[in-house]
């Protein structure tokens, strides 16, 4: 149970050192921020490389409690916040960024402008499992490259975290999507509306043509990074394509896209959490997408097992094997 001054959190102490379960004090709200009691937290690939002392962009030194992606109730709000109510259902990617309080805890205080309304049809477990994905996909094609209805859409990694969100949002807005993965994916990928293609068995001059007629597609989101991100290039529709990446960290040759007329957008999820600038925009999105979420637009695909603060340490090892088979969520 939750007392007024304890509760319970996950801490890891060092670079790959278990989560330990333990006693900790409970946050207070400062102005602007509210506090958040926790029904579920997301689990996404970047909390497991925070734990492997592998993230130094995300600035979390260690020990922490991890966790960005959380879904609760709020408690009590601080000084200047009167659009949170007590008993308010939220949603959001507030926490375990820049050294702040993951959401792997019963209680997290958080930046109300990072918070939105949770889409009532979803569950606590559910919206849990979507706002870094989500976020990240709706400012590669909604900020970035304006997706609209008649553009042709490529998703790489169709079937991953940030893709299947990314399919469903890009037909949501009206656009004809495309989407890589491996065989395995193409049930996943087809049930979520997208024309699937076999990126080990097609080449990316093969597919061009035979969805395109050889133009390129409007827009191109690569999830995947390395190598996918230089397919992404040769991709993009002549003149007119734009892509977007999640994941282009590395050192490509801009030779391919140049040659083609097209443009490049490059999306860092954690910005507003780092510097502070731009954090009432994810609130927006999230509020945004509930309206997709709630028209039945777009639809998180869970993995079937579920875990607890006692055995998250089994969601994080499943994290790291890449069995996963949907979004992982640790409900407290």
């Amino acid at each position: 149970m939750i007392d007024s001054l304890h509760m319970r959190a996950l801490i890891v102490d060092s670079a790959d050192a278990p989560l330990r379960l333990v006693s900790i004090q409970r946050p207070v709200p400062g102005a602007g921020q509210v506090l958040v009691r926790i029904a579920a937290s997301g689990v996404n690939p970047l909390d497991g490389k925070i734990r492997s002392g592998q993230a130094a962009h995300a600035r979390q030194p260690l020990p922490s409690v991890l966790g960005m992606d959380l879904a609760g109730t709020v408690e009590a709000s601080g000084e200047g916040v009167s659009d949170w109510l007590p008993g308010d259902e939220v949603y959001a990617m507030a926490t375990g960024i820049g050294g702040a309080q993951g959401s792997l805890a019963e209680c997290a205080v958080v930046d109300a402008r990072l918070l939105a309304r949770k889409p009532g049809n979803l569950s606590m477990r559910e919206a849990a499992g979507l706002p870094l994905v989500l976020i990240t996909a709706w400012e590669g094609l909604v900020d970035r490259a304006r997706v609209h209805a008649g553009q042709k859409v490529l998703i790489h990694g169709g079937a991953g975290g940030v893709g299947h969100v990314a399919v469903q949002i890009a037909r949501a807005f009206g656009a004809e999507v495309f989407a890589t993965g491996s065989a395995g994916q193409q049930a996943t990928i087809e049930g979520l509306g997208a024309t699937f293609i076999d990126y080990r068995k097609t080449s990316v001059e093969a597919y061009v043509a035979e969805h395109t007629g050889g133009e390129g597609f409007d827009i191109v989101y690569d999830t995947v990074g390395g190598e996918t991100l230089d397919a992404s290039f040769k991709a993009a529709r002549v003149y007119y394509g734009h892509v977007v990446s999640c994941l282009g960290w590395g050192q490509h040759s801009l030779a391919p896209l140049s040659f083609r007329g097209a443009t490049y957008s490059g999306v860092f999820t954690l910005l507003p959490l780092l510097t502070g600038k731009g954090r009432e925009h994810h609130g927006q999105i999230l509020q945004e997408a509930a309206r997709l979420i709630e028209a039945g637009s777009v639809v998180p695909i869970l993995d079937p097992r579920r875990f607890n603060l006692e055995t998250a340490g089994a969601a994080h090892k499943l994290l790291r094997s890449g069995a996963a088979q949907g979004r992982l969520v640790v409900e407290i």
